[in-house]
């Protein structure tokens, strides 16, 4: 049976690790041998909130559930606040970061990436799965080529139709009903995109909830804790079938 963490209460139980000596990154290992999948792990990249309560809670679910999770911060300390005041400007800070000087781009965010997988390589792991949340979905569709095995995404954000077609492997997506960056024409087209690829896919659509809802869903609020818990077990039931096969 899966077994599910609330991504809204509960204490963490993994630690703290720094990748290539100064990424941080939260580690969550397999919670027993007699569970673990063996040489099997995930890669978790995260909205723009990055290491936090939710992400970390939620790799200790994948964790419970067999996969040593490791949680990137692919904002080199630098995440969106959870609470963004008036005025926070989105764009500014994915083009420069808070400070000026700490871009949010591709060209910044591809080298943790990297990084990370080489890091999942040295625990031991040889088949990559990795999951994306809005911000991270983009670079689990992007890092196949480098070594991502099989991906799970929900909500994704700023995906683009050309990275979409270059998938190496299986892909999993949970999308929410109102979502304004990956809206049903988006899905749909998404869907003609996947469907040339050849590679295993799948795409569920959940009712009643918005962009996010996988990790910050409300744990009181029954349609919002339905929905953000099943796309943790669709993700890890679509690892379960397709990381073996990839």
């Amino acid at each position: 049976m899966t077994q599910m963490a609330d991504g809204n209460r509960g204490e963490p139980t993994g630690g703290m690790i720094k990748v290539d000596g100064k990424i941080d990154a939260y580690l969550a290992k397999a919670s027993s041998e007699a569970k673990a999948r063996k040489g099997c792990g995930i890669l978790y990249l995260p909205d723009v909130i990055g290491i936090w309560q939710n992400s970390k809670l939620m790799a200790d679910s994948f964790a419970a559930n067999g996969y040593t999770t490791l949680v990137l911060d692919l904002f080199n300390s630098d995440p969106m606040p959870l609470n963004r005041p008036d005025g926070f400007d989105f764009a500014k800070w994915m083009q420069h970061g808070s400070d000026g000087k700490n871009p949010h781009t591709t060209e910044a965010v591809d080298p943790i990436v990297v990084a990370g997988i080489k890091a999942m390589r040295d625990l031991g792991i040889t088949k990559i799965a990795a999951v994306g949340y809005c911000f991270g979905a983009k670079y689990v569709v992007r890092h196949y080529k480098h070594g991502i095995d099989c991906g799970f995404v929900a909500h994704p954000s700023f995906v683009d139709e050309d990275e979409l077609a270059a998938i190496g492997g299986p892909l999993s997506i949970a999308a929410a009903e109102t979502d304004a960056i990956f809206p049903a024409d988006k899905r749909h087209r998404s869907e003609d995109i996947l469907f040339k690829t050849k590679k295993p896919y799948q795409i569920n659509l959940y009712c009643g909830v918005e962009h996010g809802f996988a990790v910050r869903g409300a744990a009181d609020v029954k349609v919002q804790r339905f929905a953000k818990e099943q796309a943790l077990k669709q993700a890890i039931t679509w690892f379960d079938v397709f990381l073996d096969d990839a």
